[in-house]
């Protein structure tokens, strides 16, 4: 047997972990690189593998940055079989056709470029066909805890990862030439106190485990604390007259702030007459797969819903899907809460939002979750005086809030709880920057463990 590294591998985008069990070939996610345009230029490179060859993918979640390079991979001649949970063969639909849509309308864009320069088009990375095509390659549906036979001699075993509505951990049991090994990828795992899915399941004993370390050199600050300083950000705005801008990303970040929202209105902490803007046709459709799937809700929350609570109504909350409704947002100088993608600010309509409101002293940004390294959300957070949006440099003169509590990912001391005391034979740390990564491995090799970083292309045999 034999795995390798083809993404997230010294960074945090582009997941993409290759296992080799005898003659079969198998991807554990397919995501997108994002985070600058030299990352972003390895979309367009190969693979490292030959995808007609591939025979499985096991999708691990949603998120853009696990999902986001299937269309490519069937548009290069994947014929295999998709294999995931329910709740996130929903979602990815919705987010593969976003990213075709964003790809599409770039490529236009840099086509027009291009023909003003007499040179030749741009194509987009991968149209909506593409996408559609892909869900052909969506087969069976796992459950979580049920062991499901992938091929002679290739069981997969999906548990609740805690991320996102269906994420998941994988657990593989391969045979090859009557050796057996148990493998666990990680996938992104959850920050525990969520407050509408549950907390994930420890991770079952293995021989190897692939584990996620975005957060692996730090903590999380309490999520008590983080709802008291997303309050007290929101009255000081309204105070000061301004509005509140939040990068939201479309998936769960989105329906965890409607959650508290609603529950900050509830109690009369924030003004129930607070106008609400969910500026993201991606996040108003997730949310609606939110309620089409209770089956992935902690016991409270499900509850709620089946009572006829709903966790996402507020009273003066507004969908803006159309591009219209979006732009007419930007006349509103103070007094709301807006709310849209993407959450690292590297494109969609937050950065309209950006650009007329972060140069106003009256108004505030609230990041509520991770940016990569390049993103215009990080160099924000990182107290750049300007910042360049659609080619014009602009003062940061806002309030700049990082609240960490809300982030969707595991800390330090919750990846370590996941992991638990184990001993298995390898340990290889992937989708984390150089801090993260190395915050988990001294802490396992302090134990007397075998642990690797792998970097894009490396390869182990087990």
């Amino acid at each position: 047997m034999e795995m390798q590294f083809y993404g997230a591998a010294g960074g945090v985008t582009g997941s993409c972990h290759y296992l080799r069990v005898g003659d079969k070939q198998l991807l554990i996610d397919c995501g997108l690189f994002q985070g600058g345009h030299d990352l972003e230029e390895e979309n367009h490179g190969e693979f490292g593998f030959d995808a007609k060859e591939i025979d499985y993918l096991l999708l691990t979640h949603a998120h853009l940055d696990h999902c986001g390079r299937i269309p490519l991979l069937v548009k290069r001649g994947f014929r295999g079989e998709i294999i995931t949970t329910s709740a996130t063969r929903e979602l990815a639909r919705l987010v593969m056709v976003d990213s075709a849509g964003l790809a599409e309308e770039e490529a236009r864009r840099a086509s027009r470029r291009h023909q003003r320069h007499g040179e030749t088009e741009s194509a987009p990375l991968y149209d909506i066909a593409d996408v559609l095509n892909t869900m052909e390659r969506f087969g069976r549906t796992a459950e979580y805890g049920q062991k499901l036979e992938v091929c002679s001699g290739v069981s997969a075993t999906f548990g609740d990862a805690g991320h996102i509505l269906g994420s998941a951990w994988i657990l593989i049991e391969a045979s090859e030439a009557g050796k057996q090994q148990r493998i666990v990828y990680s996938g992104d795992l959850g920050n525990r106190g969520k407050p509408i899915i549950n907390p994930s399941t420890p991770a079952p004993e293995a021989d190897a485990i692939v584990m996620e370390t975005t957060y692996g050199d730090r903590l999380h600050k309490a999520i008590g604390p983080s709802v008291e300083e997303l309050r007290d950000a929101i009255l000081d705005t309204l105070k000061q007259g301004g509005n509140v801008i939040i990068p939201t990303f479309a998936l769960e970040r989105a329906q965890d702030l409607l959650y508290y929202l609603r529950e900050m209105m509830s109690d009369n902490q924030i003004p129930a007459t607070l106008p609400v803007f969910l500026d993201s046709p991606m996040a108003i459709s997730a949310t609606e797969i939110f309620r089409r799937h209770p089956e992935c809700f902690n016991p409270d929350t499900r509850e709620n819903l089946l009572q006829g609570m709903d966790p996402f109504a507020l009273r003066n909350l507004l969908f803006t899907r159309e591009t219209s409704e979006s732009m007419g947002i930007n006349l509103i100088k103070g007094g709301a809460l807006i709310m849209a993608g993407s959450g690292m600010a590297t494109g969609g309509r937050v950065v309209h939002h950006l650009r007329h409101n972060i140069w106003r002293e009256e108004s505030s940004v609230i990041f509520v979750g991770y940016a990569a390294q390049g993103t215009l959300a990080r160099r924000i957070i990182d107290g750049a005086k300007t910042v360049r949006i659609f080619g014009e440099e602009i003062r940061v003169a806002a309030r700049i809030y990082t609240i960490g509590g809300f982030s969707a990912h595991a800390d330090h001391d919750e990846l370590l709880a996941w992991f638990g005391n184990q001993k298995p034979a390898r340990t290889v740390l992937v989708h984390g920057e150089d801090n993260g990564r190395e915050g988990i491995a001294k802490v396992l090799r302090a134990r007397g463990l075998q642990v690797d970083c792998p970097v894009i292309g490396d390869h182990y045999t087990l």
